[in-house]
Order: structure tokens, then sequence, then C-alpha cells
């Protein structure tokens, strides 16, 4: 397989790696895709005309500049350092992993080889965001007061991981960027409710320096898909909900 330009192998084509696989077709750098269902592996080649390889194959190509991974969270870690190792740039849809120290050791690697890791958060780049964060930075709001946001819908329901791990990334990475500070304390709470082992509702407040609040709340037990974000200044407020998004990774 050889390329001259941008070049992307995506590993994980089902619920949001299918989004990837499409956009890195249309931007021309999209060189091959893996999954471990035959059948869907084999849809995107014929589809987007790029082959459907093994972890390996891609790994071992020295063609392929980067890899994007869209897999269950549980092996995002796993597939991450051997990306990295075997020379790749690597984007991680959200969440980066599922334990802090992989996460951790993770970023130490990328460093240590000059190596791009880049995590999912989308909403970083949406419009309607980036037109908030320069309100914000020109200080239209004035000084920022409080942040609300949630992330509420019914499904997709995981075993592997709890909602805030898998939902919050995204309302963390927008106040974090609103803020442009580290909260210097977080209340969490969950409520398992579907079995015992991770929660499927939470909520979190964080307190920043000034008196600055946030609040967070995720679930995927909730009977209507809303997603809201609530910025409150001294001098102005802004207001953004989502009543019918689209998927949710």
């Amino acid at each position: 397989m050889t390329r001259s330009g941008p070049s992307v192998a995506v590993l994980g084509c089902g619920h949001w790696g299918r989004n990837l696989v499409r956009n890195f077709h249309a931007l021309g750098a999209l060189v091959a895709v893996c999954d471990q269902d035959p059948a869907i592996a084999a849809a995107c080649r014929q589809r987007f005309g790029v082959p459907a390889l093994g972890v390996n194959e891609i790994l071992r190509d020295p063609s392929v500049a980067a890899v994007a991974i869209a897999t269950p969270g549980e092996t995002h870690a796993s597939l991450a350092l051997r990306s990295i190792k075997a020379g790749k740039h690597v984007f991680v849809e959200k969440p980066l992993a599922l334990d802090v120290a992989d996460g951790v050791r993770m970023g130490e690697a990328a460093d240590a080889t000059k190596r791009i890791l880049m995590v999912g958060h989308l909403l970083r780049y949406h419009p309607a965001f980036l037109a908030l964060s320069r309100l914000v930075n020109e200080g239209h709001l004035g000084r920022l007061r409080h942040i609300s946001s949630s992330r509420l819908s019914l499904g997709r329901i995981r075993c592997e991981e709890d909602v805030f791990w898998s939902f919050a990334p995204h309302d963390i990475s927008m106040i974090l960027t609103l803020t442009n500070a580290m909260p210097e304390s977080i209340l969490l709470t969950g409520v398992p409710c579907l079995h015992d082992r991770n929660p499927d509702i939470a909520t979190a407040h964080l307190r920043f320096a000034g008196g600055l609040a946030a609040h967070i709340s995720v679930s995927w037990l909730h009977p209507a898909k809303q997603h809201k974000l609530v910025v409150v200044g001294t001098t102005g407020w802004r207001y953004s909900m989502t009543p019918n998004p689209g998927q949710e990774s």
C-alpha cells in the first residue's frame, strides 16, 4: 500500500467508527479499515474502495501515517500503545482509556516517540462552540460564574464503562476550554440502576478559583434525548440545547 500525502487507517468501523471511515474517505486520507466483524470490514472495503486489513498488517505498513481507533473503550489503551510503538500518530475516540494510569502511559509514549495522540472531542470543533468560545474570550459575557451541561438519552447502554466515563468527556472538555483552568474540587456521584458494576446516571459539581462553578449531568436512562449547555457570566449568558441530536458515540 503506497500513498502520497496524509494516510489514515481506521480501527473499528461500527457504531461510531463508520462516521470516521466516511469522513476520512471524503478527505482523501483513508487507506485501510479494520474490524473484527468480517461482514462490516467487507462492507467498508466495498463501499470505500480500500483494503480491509488486520491490526498487525496496518501497524507494519510504513505508508500508514496514522490510525483512528473507534473500538470498544476497554481496547483503546492497548491498541493506542501498540500503534504509537509502531510509529503511528493516533486518534482515539473518547474515552481515551478506562484507567487513568493507562491514559498517562499513552501520553508518555506519545511524548517519547514524538507522535501525536489526540482524543475525539468533536464538540470542541463544532461551529456553535467555537463561536461561544470567542464570545467568552472576548469578554462579552463578563466574568464566568456558572456553567451547566447535560447529556441525556435512552441508550446505548454499556456494561464495560460507566455513563460518566462514556458521556461526560465532551462536557469536561468544553468546560475546561471555556474556563481555561482546572477545578479546585470535584464532587461526583453516580447511580447504578441496571446492574451493580457501573453507574448509569451521574452528576458532577466542579468548583474553580474565584467562585466559578460548573455542573454536569449525564444519563443513558433518560426518556428524552437532550444535549444542553448553559454559560452564565456577570454581564450575559448563552444557552444551547439540542433536543434531537445526531448519534451519540
